[in-house]
């Protein structure tokens, strides 16, 4: 049966990105409907890195346990020759956890579990993906976005974003172009196999020999899966069948074709980055990949998206509940497409091994400094400024991520600073001041990051009136 719905936002795409923007909305009382040209969740592993910011996305959001108990740490690598161990190396640079930053390695977590763990966050949030619903039709107007779907059903809603991946329906739509560059012109296979006779303690590497291109083959945590992916540098297509799959393992490692008992999964893609030449046009945002495409290496495409998703989410809200100027969604560009611009270019140096994979891959240190939203009024701040993450710390006795925790803003008075009490929902939290806070005041956003800080409480109410009611 064909049916019309209304919403308050309709989300093209059901990847991590549509999640995790449906269950912040979701949290916020935005009626929100995420729809999926599929007919169920993404099956394979592609998505496994989970960096150190976005755990801490994760822990607002709610999913951090489910995350943590999916999956694990990255196994050291391994690298073979001949049939035997020739050495170890690391994927990433180690750090240890520390106070602001509790969550300080990569967590590896297979990408169709992200999802599930996202999907079932948005149920019991209250929102639903709808499945089997493939974009053939949108305008919009003054009284919204209007979508229709190839199966007659048509959704209006005030708000639309596309978080329908590279090769997006949507953006294509809206006639935005993607500027880029082929990062690595060989075809590369990605699979999850069942395998036999490895170990499940490290990242297999077997370098590539005289006309063949690398193999890696990495045990998946919390699954029997192995993630595989080969490298074809004489530009042929690969074979996506187990016995295609079963001839590179063959060919390329120590091990015999047999070896390989089962295919779950398989793709092919050339490693490209490219940037929408706008993540917004009128009612609608582009958002994830079908903003900006990376290189696998250096797992920073999910974060990067998951973190667009956050970033629009309070915004959203602040608008469609708050009553925010409708004017506050133009930061959403000014503040992401530089994070996604500069995110292109570190994938793109850690694929063609001209960088690690080290600080700059966590994406601790992003910030918006620059925006708009951001005020720095302190005659002499510390290196803790406006549009900065907001670390962790304890704070007379509470934790500082517990106290962010929730689709509200929240005001640090340190060290002595004055604490007024600013009313409506935002949380007041005084004490000395932790780790890399200096005294003063510090109001963080919904996402974690200070966007006001001050001596004096002078100037917090003009600051949040742009925001509607906090």
């Amino acid at each position: 049966m064909r049916t019309t719905r209304d919403t308050d936002v309709l989300v093209v795409g059901a990847g991590p990105t549509g999640l995790a923007l449906g269950i912040d909305l979701a949290r916020r009382g935005v009626a929100v409907l995420v729809v999926e040209r599929a007919g169920a969740l993404f099956p394979g592993s592609r998505g496994k890195g989970i960096q150190p910011r976005t755990m801490e996305v994760f822990d607002d959001l709610g999913v951090l346990d489910a995350i943590r108990a999916a999956g694990g740490t990255y196994p050291v690598g391994m690298i073979w020759q001949d049939g035997r161990r020739a050495g170890e190396h690391r994927m990433f640079d180690t750090a240890e956890p520390t106070e602001d930053a509790p969550y300080n390695e990569p967590w590896m977590v297979p990408q169709w579990r992200t999802q599930r763990i996202l999907r079932a966050r948005l149920a019991e949030l209250g929102g639903e993906v709808a499945f089997g619903m493939e974009l053939v039709g949108l305008t919009q107007d003054e009284g919204g976005v209007h979508a229709q779907f190839a199966s007659g059903d048509a959704v209006t809603a005030r708000y639309a974003v596309a978080a329908d991946g590279g090769r997006s329906t949507v953006r294509g739509l809206l006639g935005i172009g993607m500027t880029g560059e082929t990062v690595d012109p060989n075809p590369t296979l990605v699979a999850d196999v069942r395998i036999s006779g490895l170990d499940r303690d490290n990242w297999h590497v077997f370098p590539p020999g005289e006309g063949e291109g690398f193999l890696a083959i990495c045990p998946l945590p919390g699954t029997e899966d192995f993630q595989l992916v080969a490298q074809f540098p004489d530009g042929t297509a690969p074979d996506l069948s187990l016995e295609g799959i079963r001839k590179v393992v063959g060919t390329r490692s120590h091990l015999a074709p047999e070896c390989v008992t089962e295919l779950r999964w398989a793709s092919d893609f050339r490693p490209r980055a490219a940037l929408a030449d706008r993540f917004r046009s009128g009612r609608v945002f582009l958002a994830g990949d079908a903003a900006h495409v990376h290189s696998p290496a250096g797992g920073q495409g999910l974060n990067t998206s998951v973190q667009d998703a956050y970033n629009l989410g309070w915004k959203l809200g602040a608008v469609l509940r708050d009553g925010a100027d409708a004017a506050l969604l133009d930061s959403y560009e000014e503040e992401r497409r530089p994070v996604a611009t500069d995110m292109l270019g570190l994938s793109t140096r850690v694929h063609r091994g001209e960088t690690r994979r080290g600080g700059a891959t966590r994406q601790l240190g992003l910030g918006y400094r620059k925006s708009p939203l951001t005020r720095e009024t302190r005659t002499d701040p510390g290196p803790l400024r406006a549009g900065d993450r907001a670390p962790d710390g304890t704070v007379a006795g509470v934790r500082l991520f517990d106290a962010f925790r929730g689709p509200h803003w929240t005001l640090l008075a340190l060290g002595g600073a004055p604490a007024p009490d600013p009313g409506g929902r935002i949380r007041v939290v005084r004490g000395p001041a932790p780790g890399p806070y200096g005294p003063g005041l510090y109001l963080v956003r919904p996402d974690g990051y200070v966007g006001w800080a001050a001596d004096t409480a002078a100037g917090l109410p003009d600051y949040l009136a742009r925001f509607g009611r906090c």
